[in-house]
C-alpha cells in the first residue's frame, strides 16, 4: 500500500510540474471520473456514518489538517489550480467565464486579481494567512466583476453588468452565473466547515440573511443548497480540488468528493 501510495504522488508531482511548466493541460470533459482516485480513500474514514454536527466536527479536524499559503503564493496557485483546460497560458474566471491570460494579474481595469467567495470582510479576516489565503474559495475574477461582487452575500436576482458571464447583482446579493453555482456553494460550505472559531479565526456560518455586513455570516444558505443541487462538482472543480490537495494545502473540500453530505449537515 505504501508503495503504491508513493507511486501516485510520483505521478500527481510529474503531472503538476509538467503544468508549472507551460505543457499540455489535462484533458478535462465533464464525463472525466478519474480524479475521485488522486487521494486516499482513507483520508475520509473519520467521517463514516456520521451526520448534523458529528459529520461536520468530524470535516473540520480532517481539512484542518493542511498546509497554509502566504497571500502573495496564491498569485502564482491560481495559475494552476484555474488554468483554462484549452489553453494553459490562460486561466478562467470565476464569475465572468472569461479566459484571461495568467500574466495579466494585478490590480489595474483588464487585470484579473484574487476573489475571495467567501468575502474577507464578512468575519474580518483580511488577507492574513488563513482563511484570507485559502485556495479553495480564492479564485481568478476580472478587477472590475471582482468590485462589483464586492461583499455581497449570494441570492438569486439582479441585473446583469459589463463582463458578467450571466452573472447578476442587485444592491444587497450577488448571483453568479450558472455554471458555477455550484462551485461558489461548495467553497461557501467548505469554509464554514474548515473554520469553526477553534484556531484564532471567527467561527464562519452561512445563514439565511443578506444584510450580513461584518458578521461572520454569508446567505443565503437556502439559496446555496439550491445552487448546489442544480450545478453538481464537474471535471474542472474536481481537478482543481486535486490540484489543491497534492500540490498546495494538503487538505480537500469534502462536498466536491461527496455532495450529499450538504444535506447531511445542513
Amino acid at each position: 500500500m505504501l508503495a503504491i501510495r508513493i507511486r501516485r504522488r510520483n505521478a500527481v508531482a510529474l503531472a503538476t510540474a509538467a503544468v508549472l511548466a507551460g505543457l499540455t493541460a489535462p484533458a478535462l470533459t465533464p464525463t472525466a471520473t478519474a480524479t475521485a482516485a488522486t487521494y486516499d480513500a482513507a483520508y475520509y474514514d473519520a467521517a463514516a456514518d456520521k451526520t448534523g454536527d458529528a459529520l461536520k466536527d468530524a470535516l473540520h479536524t480532517i481539512i484542518s489538517d493542511q498546509t497554509k499559503l502566504s497571500y502573495s503564493a496564491v498569485w502564482n496557485a491560481l495559475k494552476v489550480t484555474d488554468q483554462d483546460p484549452a489553453n494553459s497560458n490562460n486561466v478562467i474566471l470565476l464569475y465572468s467565464g472569461i479566459s484571461r491570460s495568467k500574466s495579466l494579474n494585478g490590480g489595474d481595469t483588464g487585470d484579473w486579481n484574487r476573489e475571495h467567495v467567501w468575502a474577507k470582510s464578512h468575519g474580518d479576516f483580511g488577507t492574513s494567512t488563513g482563511p484570507g489565503t485559502d485556495l479553495h474559495h480564492l479564485r481568478p475574477e476580472d478587477v472590475r466583476v471582482n468590485s462589483v461582487r464586492s461583499n455581497k452575500d449570494f441570492d438569486n436576482g439582479g441585473s446583469s453588468f459589463t463582463n458578467g458571464g450571466g452573472s447578476l447583482t442587485d444592491s444587497n446579493s450577488f448571483e453568479p452565473r450558472d455554471a458555477v453555482k455550484g462551485d461558489v456553494a461548495r467553497m461557501i460550505l467548505y469554509m464554514a466547515v474548515r473554520y469553526e472559531g477553534t484556531d484564532g479565526w471567527p467561527d464562519l456560518e452561512p445563514n439565511d440573511s443578506v444584510t450580513n455586513g461584518s458578521a461572520p455570516y454569508i446567505g443565503k444558505l437556502s439559496v446555496l443548497k439550491s445552487w448546489h443541487q442544480e450545478d453538481p462538482p464537474d471535471a474542472f472543480e474536481r481537478r482543481r480540488n486535486d490540484v489543491i490537495h497534492d500540490s498546495y494545502q494538503h487538505n480537500r473540500n469534502p462536498f466536491i468528493d461527496h455532495p450529499e453530505w450538504v444535506e447531511s449537515i445542513w
